[in-house]
């Protein structure tokens, strides 16, 4: 089985811009902490406030992610 199968993928909302590209992102009434990914770091990807933004967890812990777009 792929790594890439269980994933958990949702969208939501950069509430606030942390230190070393991490971002508070609301997921419907969850705020949980996501970094960005090394993809959309190398093609320098801006990530802002209020930006909409596709999130992807491992299902075993809810509470981090990676921002993997933006929308």
């Amino acid at each position: 089985q792929d790594e890439r199968d269980d994933k958990v993928t949702v969208e939501g909302v950069v509430e606030e811009a942390l230190p070393a590209t991490q971002f508070r992102v609301r997921i419907g009434e969850n705020l949980i902490l996501a970094n960005l990914s090394g993809r959309m770091r190398q093609n320098r990807i801006r990530v802002l406030i209020a930006d909409r933004v596709e999130v992807e967890f491992s299902p075993y812990d809810l509470t981090r992610g990676r921002i993997t777009r933006r929308l």
